[in-house]
């Protein structure tokens, strides 16, 4: 418990040097943070140790809205605007970006060539699994799922199970039978 009480004074040592820092949050001792100002905390968002928060100029921003709770060893990094919605859990050894390598001219290596932007977000109430990589352009509805280890790329609708690499749709909230039913991989039900 006491390493808590010094995640807390962690966070408020960080907070006139971030974007924004909310009320009742902690960081566990981080690996690194890039670009403090634009990174944005909402309240009672609970950090765990080995983060790496980076944010690589400054028209560029990662939000952590209210109640998030994230495990060891995240991975964020932003080249555009990243958005993680209130109500979220992530699991440990996870990686979200908005920050593709273009690899078009073969003769020149992938770190040599251009970053290409698109836009993230994670919809409020989600989880994210353990191992889990959230590719750039990817948008997550409310209260999606995603298995441990998938590969995550592309546009989610709210309440899906999203498992796989390349991950795909095997459940939804049916919200005229109130009940989770299996899809296919476009999320359409499968009738049983």
């Amino acid at each position: 418990m006491i390493y808590k009480i010094i995640w807390v004074i962690r966070v408020y040592i960080y907070k006139p040097f971030l974007g924004k820092v909310g009320k009742m949050c902690y960081l566990g001792r981080p690996v690194y943070i890039g670009n403090f100002k634009r990174i944005f905390i909402g309240d009672n968002v609970r950090i765990f140790p080995g983060a790496r928060i980076e944010v690589i100029n400054n028209n560029s921003s990662i939000t952590l809205e209210d109640n998030i709770s994230i495990a060891q060893k995240l991975h964020l990094i932003s080249g555009g605007k990243l958005i993680i919605g209130e109500n979220t859990t992530i699991s440990a050894n996870v990686f979200i970006t908005n920050i593709d390598h273009e690899y078009q001219e073969i003769d020149k290596h992938i770190l040599e060539q251009s970053l290409i932007y698109k836009e993230t977000k994670i919809g409020e109430n989600c989880f994210i699994g353990y191992g889990a990589v959230i590719q750039a352009g990817t948008i997550l509805g409310k209260q999606c799922i995603i298995g441990a280890n998938s590969v995550v790329r592309g546009t989610f609708p709210d309440y899906c199970v999203i498992v796989g690499a390349p991950a795909k749709i095997v459940k939804r909230y049916n919200t005229t039978s109130k009940a989770w039913q299996k899809t296919d991989s476009k999320g359409n039900f499968i009738n049983e």
